[in-house]
């Protein structure tokens, strides 16, 4: 049987498997399955649970509605979800030993983040709350709608997948299981996101920013509450983001994950742990120039969850995720502050839970030619073992593309790691077009994964490189803020130097056939490269940057992003930010340009592709822009099915025109 490529419509045929979740025994794990009704082109997600006894998977939850988030209760008897089954996400609850689940909650905002306490009797979770109202306040909607203005005196009055807000915030709630008694924990103008109970269910861990100054103060601060005496402590010192507060099993310990913004936005996560004796707060890899946790760029899998820390029953450490020179592997760490490689090798892991007592796991596992899949590991041993063949049917009929590892030296001498894929029926006796792929972030990763677009590309005859020039994460500290303040400095460099490696070393390569592509951050440097370079035959900027004066104003993160990652303002310094626009160097572009763009995009408006755009029609040059109706700055990712299929198939289309 003749094998083909990954094709653009394939996205409607793969599953994605996410968030396994292990019972407190060990005996079951629940996860999440994400497929798309081809008829509704809609995604559906379901509850699927695996008895490890009987080596049998059975599904929990049908319909053709987005069910997530399943968390074990403590006694391992029922299993919480979330389910949009009536509208807004609310809480349900299944029990292992059959039956309807149970709806929890009926909120007009619905519910999220369910965490169980320790006595498996209640649900904390989030909900959002109308200002100046308690959760049981009902809130009288006229009969019929009238338009009103809208006013807004804060700075942050929108973001990117939720629109212009309302004034509305999230506020934490506890649920008792059995009454449906509910207890409202937090009040005010300020959201506020659950986390941990204590092991004796007396207080609660959550972070949020209580600065009455917030929206220019920005950090994230974790807080203890005392949930019988409603008292509140802060236990980090307002000097960061600090986030994923965890207790030991012995209540010695909270662990966390953040930084003190040393770097703003370019600054590596660590580990930190707060001592609930001595109320001594310490960085326990201060030393280690290693991202804690997944910041891996890819567009397949939708709902992945960070595990976080997770801690082993005798206290004295914690499993976790770390992103490292383009791979995402497990650690285990401890108390005393030693880290040490729990699974390593050329794969994304995407998900892991534990098993507290027995140090054995289940992770999520993607790679360049599998999409992903459920695997049993012990984390003692190190016996690794696949658990799910979600899409080998697909797969047995297609062809996918390895991604070659691949370093070179910048302009500088800095070496710098990507990857090249060559097409899915490579022949040597052939010469292939490029295409240089760049990631968002900037400071993200480029990782052993799988990536629909770049598989569909090789489809298509096109070879794909990609690579994390400096500002990505993965490679240490100096390297992530590598482009801070040079946007387009040697980030462009080495990106060039990516081409000529390529082109000089693989004689297969036609380096008169070049194309680039990218997306966000990865649009903004698509955008330069055709400003400064005419080497390329086509290219296509997907929800780019254009212009850093009109993106302050008008991003929803524009204010201080820009001060953070371009080091200017519109006020001291807008000649810096003309810089480093791409629009400034429009009159230069002789190449064919394809602009994509979600209409609802709030994190790289529009505008910023309707610029480039205008500029270019204006001296008659080839540009074509593509708008996405309803679609935010994650249309490529998790954008509706039919609309993330056209956006793939723009690109393919564009390339072919012009290679």
């Amino acid at each position: 049987m003749t094998l083909s490529g990954i094709l653009a419509e394939d996205l409607f045929d793969l599953k994605s498997v996410t968030d396994p979740q292990l019972s407190p025994d060990g005996t079951y794990v629940a996860f999440v399955e994400t497929s798309i009704d081809k008829e509704d082109e809609e995604y559906i997600s379901n509850l699927f649970v695996h008895h490890f006894p009987t080596n049998q998977t059975t599904q929990w939850t049908f319909g053709s509605h987005r069910h997530s988030s399943p968390r074990w209760s403590p006694n391992g008897e029922s299993l919480a979800f979330l389910s949009n089954r009536t509208g807004k996400n609310q809480l349900y609850v299944l029990q292992l030993a059959g039956g309807e689940a149970n709806k929890l909650t009926d909120l007009e905002n619905g519910a999220s983040t369910p965490i169980w306490s320790p006595d498996s009797k209640s649900i904390l979770f989030s909900t959002a709350i109308k200002s100046g109202k308690t959760l049981h306040e009902k809130i009288e909607k006229p009969k019929k709608e009238k338009k009103a203005a809208k006013i807004y005196d804060r700075i942050k009055y929108k973001a990117d997948g939720k629109g212009y807000l309302e004034d509305t915030f999230s506020q934490l709630v506890i649920i008792d299981v059995k009454t449906g008694d509910t207890k409202q924990l937090t009040k005010g103008d300020q959201h506020y996101s659950p986390s941990s109970w204590s092991p004796d269910g007396n207080q609660i861990a959550y972070t949020g920013n209580d600065s009455a100054d917030r929206d220019y103060q920005l950090v994230d601060d974790v807080f203890i509450l005392d949930i019988e005496s409603e008292k509140t402590e802060k236990i980090t010192p307002s000097t960061g983001f600090f986030n994923d507060p965890k207790w030991s099993p012995d209540g010695t310990w909270i662990s966390i994950i953040g930084h003190e913004r040393e770097y703003q936005g370019a600054t590596l996560s660590k580990i930190w742990l707060y001592n609930t004796t001595d109320q001594s707060f310490v960085c326990l890899t201060s030393e280690w120039d290693v991202q804690v946790g997944d910041v891996s760029a890819a567009d397949f899998h939708i709902g992945t969850v960070d595990p976080g820390l997770l801690w082993t029953n005798d206290s004295q450490g914690f499993y976790f995720l770390i992103s490292d020179h383009g791979n995402v592997s497990v650690y285990y760490g401890s108390v005393d502050g030693a880290m040490y490689p729990s699974l390593n090798g050329q794969q994304h892991v995407y998900g892991l839970t534990i098993n507290p007592e027995t140090h054995e796991a289940v992770l999520a596992i993607s790679t360049p030619v599998q999409p992903g899949d459920l695997y049993t590991y012990n984390l003692s041993t190190g016996e690794l073992a696949q658990l799910t063949f979600i899409n080998d049917e697909l797969l047995k009929t297609r062809s996918l593309s390895e991604a070659e590892p691949i370093s070179f030296p910048s302009s500088d001498g800095r070496e710098i790691h990507g990857w090249m894929m060559k097409p899915a029926d490579f022949d040597p006796e052939k010469r292939y077009p490029l295409v240089l792929e760049i990631h968002g972030g900037p400071h993200a990763m480029y990782a052993n994964t799988y990536f629909h677009e770049f598989q569909t590309l090789t489809a298509q005859g096109y070879t794909i490189l990609f690579t994390n020039p400096r500002g990505s994460h993965g490679y240490g500290q100096e390297f992530v803020q590598g482009c801070v303040g040079d946007y387009g400095g040697m980030d462009y460099q080495d990106l060039m130097a990516a081409v000529d490696y390529a082109v000089n070393t693989y004689d297969f390569l036609d380096e008169q056939q070049l194309a680039v592509t990218g997306g966000s951050y990865g649009g903004f440097m698509t955008n330069w490269i055709v400003g400064h370079t005419n080497r390329f035959k086509a290219a296509v900027t997907q929800r780019c940057i254009s212009n850093w004066l009109s993106f302050y104003g008008v991003s929803d993160i524009g204010y201080y992003f820009t001060e953070w990652e371009i080091e200017g303002d519109i006020f001291e310094s807008p000649e810096k930010l003309w810089h480093h626009s791409p629009l400034k160097y429009a009159a230069n572009v002789q190449t064919p340009l394809l602009l994509l763009h979600g209409e609802l995009d709030f994190r790289c408006p529009i505008e910023q592709s309707e610029q480039f755009f205008t500029a270019l029609k204006r001296q008659k040059k080839e540009a074509v822009l593509v708008s996405f109706p309803g679609e935010t700055h994650e249309v490529s990712r998790s954008g509706s099915p039919r609309l993330r299929l056209q956006h793939t198939e723009q690109i393919r289309d564009w390339f072919k025109k012009y290679l």
